[in-house]
């Protein structure tokens, strides 16, 4: 079911259905911060009076012109301007499939350098996440050439993703460069020969990882929901005397609330990942994925429109 749920992510025409249909809106309402940068705003103001780090994420990925690579390069730098002026965290998080890397690479280093250039000026963390394992070069590459836009005055950094056979190599480079890492599971289907095929590996990479990261990297984030993977990390800084100031936790908006307020009472950070904008489907149905209770529903309803819209058609 994973497998289906992220093909059909990449399937535009129902997400053009979807977008449209009142009861998918009302699901992604719990996943998605609002359509707009101000309702955005209204969700990120009530999770800093929680006591929440927060990072913004306008949605979008592997467009299909120039001109909407940089009218999502435009959409940052509303948003880092927003950030500003309303006192909220000024960390954005983005994708370069989004910014045209899919289209033309020079097009894209110049929207993410933009989005660089404007953090500096406000003191904004950038965090470039990873995509499929096909862009894993292209987006270090892309992060270590355009670092020194921003370092010392926001900074930036980027994603791992355990699934990977490659990242232990990967994030001991990282370390030694005093890379900021979010670490991640992956939510791709990736061939085995590149990726662990079995949630068991995947979670022990992570388990791996995460330890090396606690002890010597630079203010890594521990990005899961897994339980068993927090409990140990908890276990694993409170054993070594690794300070929580050192890390945070981040998670995504609107999955397991009760971890996050739980997490944030023992006294850890915990960021989460805040997502907006019009272009939620692909991400809206990965989270699907992780959520199959909810899969029935919405495969139902987006049949049964589907079926009207022949019938009258």
């Amino acid at each position: 079911m994973r497998t289906s749920l992220l093909w059909l992510s990449r399937r535009r025409s129902l997400g053009r259905l979807a977008t449209r249909l009142p009861v998918t809106r009302s699901m992604v309402a719990r996943f998605v911060a609002g359509e707009t940068l101000d309702e955005a705003i209204l969700a990120l103001e009530k999770l800093r009076a929680a006591g929440f780090r927060t990072t913004v994420d306008v949605l979008g990925e592997a467009v299909a012109s120039v001109d909407a690579a940089h009218a999502a390069a435009d959409e940052y730098l509303a948003a880092l301007g927003a950030l500003a002026e309303h006192g909220l965290d000024r960390n954005v998080s983005l994708k370069l499939s989004q910014m045209g890397l899919k289209l033309d690479r020079v097009v894209c280093r110049d929207n993410v350098a933009r989005i660089f250039e404007r953090a500096a000026e406000v003191d904004a963390f950038v965090r470039i996440d990873m995509e499929d394992h096909a862009t894993t070069d292209a987006t270090l590459g892309m992060w270590r050439e355009l670092r020194p836009i921003n370092a010392g005055r926001g900074d930036s950094g980027v994603v791992i993703q355990s699934a990977l056979r490659r990242s232990a190599r990967d994030v001991d480079a990282l370390i030694e460069e005093r890379a900021r890492i979010r670490l991640c599971k992956g939510a791709y289907v990736e061939p085995s020969p590149v990726a662990f095929p079995d949630k068991a590996d995947v979670d022990g990479a992570y388990a791996t990882l995460m330890a090396r990261l606690l002890r010597d990297g630079t203010f890594p984030a521990i990005a899961t929901h897994d339980e068993r993977l927090i409990a140990r990390a908890v276990a694993l800084v409170r054993e070594e005397g690794i300070a929580p100031e050192r890390f945070e936790f981040q998670m995504l908006f609107g999955v397991r609330r009760d971890l996050q307020e739980r997490l944030l009472r023992a006294g850890f950070g915990v960021r989460v990942y805040v997502p907006f904008g019009t272009q939620w489907y692909p991400y809206f149905m990965r989270r699907l994925a992780e959520r199959p209770a909810n899969v029935a529903f919405l495969l139902r309803s987006l049949l049964r429109e589907g079926r009207d819209r022949r019938s009258t058609g």
